[in-house]
């Protein structure tokens, strides 16, 4: 039996570029690992098969969509396995759907747990590859700290960051589909009249004041640097997200934003006494389902020992 345990993660800047002929977009994704984790646990069985646990597992699929699951698969093709044997047990502590790349998150812990249950010994650098064919953000899931995620975002450059920042994470009741906030953002644009094709909208790069925050340990810069392109589309989707950022930050957030493409808000704090004051006034506002302090970089999944 091994169990990895990988973070969450929330966007500090997430910057989205027109849309590409093959459906993509190109971004600068500066993601950031929070101590916020699933588990998932593999042990040997006939073919596979997953089961889930945690406040939102009915609304995890247990068949061959879930990331976990095509992870066990592509890590026994690439390696030449014709019959993978592997129960996943996901304990889930991430919100569904919820824009901190949970599902991605399970599907980097399954890589690792089934590589080191079947004794394979991959090297991160192919793991990293195959966890680019899963999806977008599971190679992040792999890395953790912080980084700068290219094209997709799944090109991948750690970045400097220097303490502990710390965050609120408020849970929408219900998820948002990342395809469909893409879909709005790109609607939004063409809507405005800007164009939404990568012929209209400049590939975006990293911002240099927010770098220089996460270098510096600075959490005030951070919060005057924090972006999201997308967030305007998940409030278009969703209006009563407004509702949540706006209690958080009467709270005494020093900033707020939707997490990737939401629901899920996000809140930068001072400090974990401020963590705390700030998630109870947004439990107490009705304007989320729950309310989680927390704080970061961590590092990526790990097989816990």
């Amino acid at each position: 039996m091994v169990t990895v345990r990988v973070p969450a993660k929330v966007n500090v800047q997430l910057g989205v570029g027109g849309l590409r002929a093959d459906g993509f977009h190109d971004l600068a994704n500066v993601f950031f690992a929070v101590a916020l984790f699933d588990e998932v646990t593999a042990t040997p069985a006939e073919g596979v098969t997953l089961s889930c646990e945690g406040p939102d597992a009915a609304l995890v699929p247990l068949d061959d969509t879930n990331l976990a699951a095509r992870a066990a698969r592509l890590l026994a093709a690439h390696h030449g396995l014709a019959e993978p044997g592997v129960h996943l047990h996901i304990t889930k502590a991430i919100p569904v759907a919820g824009g901190m790349a949970g599902g991605s998150a399970d599907g980097a812990a399954a890589l690792l747990a089934c590589d080191a249950l079947w004794g394979l010994g991959t090297p991160l650098e192919t793991l990293l590859e195959l966890a680019a064919e899963l999806g977008s953000d599971v190679p992040f899931a792999l890395l953790g700290g912080v980084a700068l995620g290219r094209g997709r975002g799944e090109i991948l450059e750690s970045l400097p960051v220097r303490g502990t920042f710390h965050w609120v994470f408020a849970v929408a009741d219900g998820g948002l589909s990342t395809p469909a906030v893409f879909r709005e953002c790109d609607r939004l644009r063409d809507e405005a009249g800007t164009g939404f094709t990568e012929a209209d909208v400049p590939t975006p790069d990293a911002d240099a004041a927010l770098l220089a925050a996460l270098a510096d340990g600075d959490p005030v810069a951070l919060a005057g640097a924090l972006a999201n392109d997308l967030q305007a589309a998940a409030l278009s989707l969703r209006p009563s997200l407004a509702d949540t950022l706006r209690a958080g930050t009467e709270a005494g957030a020093l900033a707020a934003l939707v997490s990737g493409s939401g629901p899920t808000c996000a809140f930068l704090v001072k400090d974990a006494e401020a963590a705390a004051a700030v998630a109870a006034a947004l439990r107490a506002s009705g304007a989320c389902r729950a309310a989680h302090p927390t704080y970061g970089p961590v590092p990526g999944a790990a097989v816990r020992t």
